[in-house]
């Protein structure tokens, strides 16, 4: 959806405004997967599966959203992005209700795949928005908006938490944060920007294959993404049985990554604008490589957590700054943002197996040891980054003034 023609119809209010719109949106987004994780031993009890079949079914979200995320740019060129937006999320939203009411494997396997092809479609929608406020505002944004959905998985979380200890049927907490998160969203995508395509403008294609510099870009992604999944699902494992801590210690490290994550991103846009999205993501990627190393050489569980830490604080930015850079790298931000959210969610799904099956082969610490090497990928190929040092753009003067105007692109 070509955006150039509209660059002169908002105020910088409207932009403004729309920022926070779109933060809400992401915020609201990460509460529907933080719902759904706490509740999942329930549904495999509802459901009646094994682990081994639960397994299975939980590789579904990321066959849906990968097979849809390409839908989300004809979607918006056709409807407009304010209107897709809000009609994905809500799609979104109320498929929250569906793998709680899975009675058995199959039914739970469907639900699990519309669930992650409506998370995929407006995960791809709202990035795009992201992007294009971030361009009219003319400072980085994006790593702050995952950091607000981060924040959002973590508020979704704890009410789960709570609903779970309290002994409550998801089905019931599902249909209930559905309709609450559904109202919310819709309210928010009010304020986003309601960009349109130009009447003679050609439809991009339902499927087509992402562009190469979305392969490029989401190839660093991956890394990213790679560890954080390996870490977010092996760290307690690998303080339980390598250091050798308590089930609570090991518990522990695992919601400090995630939280050190959460204020990494949610702090990250200063450091990007300060130092550009290049220098940014080889020094985290120098971090993470140093916290990889930590892991793997840890005299003690101290050690090993700080380690954890650092690869946190090392991934945290790498993916919003992805996603920037797929949406300035060609004339389809929606088509190159889906191509690099293809690659990252595919990274996401094969991490904790493939961390799981190195380590049955060896141990969890070479497991952790080919992290580290991804992680140092992120030094190495940082500069395929730099559609992401954003085009400077000049906020037109007074409140009433058209838009923004674009400048020289950062080197």
């Amino acid at each position: 959806m070509t955006t150039d023609s509209t660059t002169a119809d908002f105020t910088a209010e409207q932009v403004r405004r729309a920022r926070f719109a779109v933060a809400a949106v992401f915020a609201v987004h990460g509460s529907v997967t933080g719902s759904f994780a706490t509740r999942v031993p329930w549904i495999q009890d509802h459901a009646g599966v094994s682990a081994g079949q639960l397994g299975l079914a939980l590789a579904f979200p990321a066959i849906g959203a990968s097979l849809a995320m390409p839908l989300a740019s004809a979607i918006s060129h056709r409807f407009g992005a304010r209107t897709a937006l809000r009609g994905l999320l809500a799609l979104w939203t109320l498929a929250l209700i569906l793998p709680s009411l899975a009675p058995n494997l199959l039914t739970l396997c469907a639900a699990l795949l519309v669930y992650g092809a409506s998370a995929g479609m407006s995960d791809v929608a709202m990035n795009a928005l992201g992007v294009e406020v971030e361009n009219r505002l003319g400072k980085s944004i994006m790593s702050g908006l995952h950091g607000l959905w981060s924040v959002g998985a973590l508020v979704g979380s704890a009410a789960g938490t709570v609903a779970a200890h309290l002994g409550t049927d998801a089905r019931l907490h599902h249909v209930v944060a559905a309709l609450v998160l559904t109202v919310l969203g819709v309210l928010a995508c009010r304020g986003v920007l309601d960009l349109r395509s130009e009447p003679d403008e050609e439809p991009p294609p339902r499927f087509t294959l992402p562009p190469k510099s979305a392969l490029i870009i989401g190839a660093v992604g991956f890394c990213a993404v790679f560890a954080e999944g390996a870490s977010l699902d092996w760290s307690a494992v690998y303080l339980r049985d390598i250091m050798g801590t308590s089930a609570g210690l090991a518990a522990a490290s695992t919601t400090a990554f995630a939280l050190t994550m959460a204020v990494a991103r949610i702090a990250g846009d200063k450091v990007v604008d300060r130092f550009g999205a290049v220098r940014t993501v080889r020094v985290s990627g120098a971090l993470a490589t140093v916290g990889g190393v930590l892991v793997v050489t840890a005299p003690s569980a101290v050690a090993a957590m700080c380690g954890f830490g650092l690869l946190g604080l090392g991934v945290a930015v790498v993916v919003p700054l992805a996603f920037a850079a797929a949406g300035r790298s060609g004339p389809n931000p929606s088509q190159a943002i889906a191509g690099v959210a293809t690659i990252t969610y595919t990274s996401g799904l094969i991490a904790p197996s493939a961390i799981g099956t190195l380590a049955e082969a060896t141990s969890l610490v070479v497991s952790f040891g080919l992290v580290t090497v991804l992680a140092f990928g992120l030094i190495v190929g940082a500069g395929v980054l730099r559609a992401g040092d954003r085009a400077k753009t000049v906020p037109a003067a007074g409140a009433d003034a058209p838009g923004t105007a674009a400048a020289e692109p950062r080197g």
